[in-house]
């Protein structure tokens, strides 16, 4: 890694499934590059990013390519805001790193979320970055002034309803951005309380654990077959199934019976072999 942090001259929140990545856009010697940060695509994935770190350092193209880059963050519950400097690699160097963690090695909870990183990440982002080439292009320019009014009000229309969408898609990003640091929070509060209180009335922080990734897991696969965001619908039935308004209320006496639950609902839903 340089010793000099890039500043970047964009940078975008770009929507992947139910991920949000920040990836941005660099200038270094006359030439334009998109960079991601390995910190927040660890993070993302479930995997060390220390054991990526060393990972990167010991491959002879990789180790080249990673570059200090100062990026704005907004708080989560694992990093504060604001600007930092983090470790990132450019986006045509994304697959080469993704390829390299071996998805059979990988734990259960995060295999699928890591084989759909390394089959469609790097389109998404690239494509986020060309967004828009063809309007600032001399000649569609041209061909725009030339065309009729009504292929003219139509693109303006097209133009306008894409920028309404994506807009809207955004805000419900950071609505749900802001939705997960208020539970971190309440999450964070109620282990505290349990801690000091019932600490053997409760589920324990690993079956917690346990319970969210098996829900999130879930909640991915019922969004490939409605195109929603499907976490509230999932964790509404669990709460109604159980009684309890948060699932770190659950009873320890009734763990078992709730994965049990969850790996039935998320084999009716894949056919597959559930975690």
């Amino acid at each position: 890694m340089t010793d000099k942090a890039l500043a970047p001259i964009e940078q975008k929140q770009v929507l992947f499934y139910d991920d949000e990545i920040t990836a941005v856009l660099v200038e270094e010697g006359g030439q334009r590059e998109v960079y991601v940060s390995l910190r927040q695509l660890c993070d993302l994935l479930g995997v060390s990013y220390q054991g990526q770190i060393r990972r990167v350092n010991d491959d002879p193209v990789l180790s080249k390519q990673m570059k200090g880059v100062n990026i704005t963050f907004t708080p989560s519950g694992s990093r504060g805001g604001g600007s930092q400097t983090t470790n990132c690699l450019p986006i045509d160097y994304l697959n080469g790193w993704l390829f390299g963690i071996n998805a059979k090695r990988v734990k259960e909870e995060v295999r699928e979320r890591l084989i759909l990183y390394q089959e469609n990440c790097y389109k998404v982002l690239a494509e986020a970055f060309r967004e828009g080439q063809l309007t600032t292009d001399v000649s569609f320019d041209d061909l725009l002034k030339q065309a009729s009014s009504d292929m003219v009000e139509a693109y303006q229309i097209a133009q306008a309803i894409m920028k309404l969408a994506r807009n809207q898609i955004m805000l419900e990003a950071q609505l749900d951005d802001h939705t997960q640091t208020l539970e971190d929070h309440s999450r964070r509060l109620e282990t505290i309380e349990a801690d000091m209180h019932q600490e053997d009335r409760y589920i324990s922080e690993n079956q917690a654990t346990q319970i969210s990734q098996a829900v999130k897991a879930i909640a991915i696969a019922m969004g490939k077959k409605t195109g929603r965001n499907e976490f509230g619908a999932t964790w509404g039935e669990f709460y109604r199934k159980f009684g309890i308004a948060k699932y770190r209320y659950l009873p320890i006496s009734r763990f078992d019976e709730a994965m049990a639950w969850l790996k039935e609902f998320y084999q009716s839903l894949t056919g597959e072999t559930p975690f």
